[in-house]
């Protein structure tokens, strides 16, 4: 029996280890957050970066903006103890944003100067825009490197219905805009009818403290009334005798 449960436990631990090793590397490349965003509009996404070494540590974070689809205000927020470098690029065909053309665009940013160490993330926040409408997503390939030298290169595009390749890319989902609009109205609708219910909940418990009162004062109406009328008698009574 011992034997058994040994063997039992063997087999538990290897199929334990075999789950960590295929989950550890899809869990711990270089991402996008949020994972998607509105259509047309302004973005503050974070480049989230883990250091998936246990015996170095990150020191630079290399991000390609996409040139097919090219975005004319790309400003990263500083991130303490790290440098940035924001390098642009002169545009085949100029782009129009509020009535103005704009001839080149942010083709790379890059963070180093930092550390991120094993067993712990970094985010890289940037703010992005105007997100173009005519695509359902923004692939940002990114180079990782370390302090010994090792660059990995997440620069795979993902496809739908395809295995996650080994060093994906980031991605940005574009979704339309009326979706979100209509989420938001769908919250207010939601709120509107919740308001209602209160309020006819208010008027239904007011209406009923209203009848309680009532009632309350027919009786005590009554028993005066009763009072009153046996007075009488008595008096008439004592007035006879």
């Amino acid at each position: 029996m011992k034997i058994a449960n040994r063997r039992a436990a063997t087999v538990c631990a290897l199929a334990a280890g075999t789950v960590l090793l295929v989950a550890g590397p899809a869990s711990a490349h270089v991402s996008v957050d949020p994972e998607e965003a509105a259509k047309g509009g302004y973005s503050t996404v974070n480049f989230k970066v883990p250091n998936e070494k246990d015996d170095s540590s990150t020191v630079k974070l290399e991000v390609t903006f996409p040139t097919d689809h090219p975005l004319a205000s790309v400003m990263p927020q500083p991130v303490p103890g790290w440098d940035i470098k924001v390098e642009k690029k002169k545009l085949d065909k100029p782009i129009e944003m509020h009535g103005e053309k704009i001839t080149e665009a942010v083709s790379k940013v890059t963070w180093s100067g930092g550390k991120v160490e094993p067993g712990q993330f970094q985010q890289f926040p940037v703010s992005m825009g105007q997100l173009p409408e005519e695509t359902d997503q923004l692939v940002f390939k990114a180079l990782q490197t370390y302090d010994n030298d090792d660059v990995v290169r997440w620069i795979e595009e993902p496809k739908e219905g395809a295995a996650e390749p080994e060093n994906p890319a980031p991605v940005l989902k574009l979704t339309a805009a009326e979706d979100e609009d209509k989420a938001a109205s769908g919250a207010s609708a939601d709120d509107s009818r919740a308001t209602e219910k209160t309020a006819a909940s208010s008027d239904s418990d007011s209406g009923s403290g209203s009848d309680t009162t009532a009632r309350v004062l027919g009786v005590v109406g009554i028993v005066v009334g009763v009072a009153g009328v046996a007075f009488g008698v008595l008096a008439g009574r004592r007035r006879s005798a």
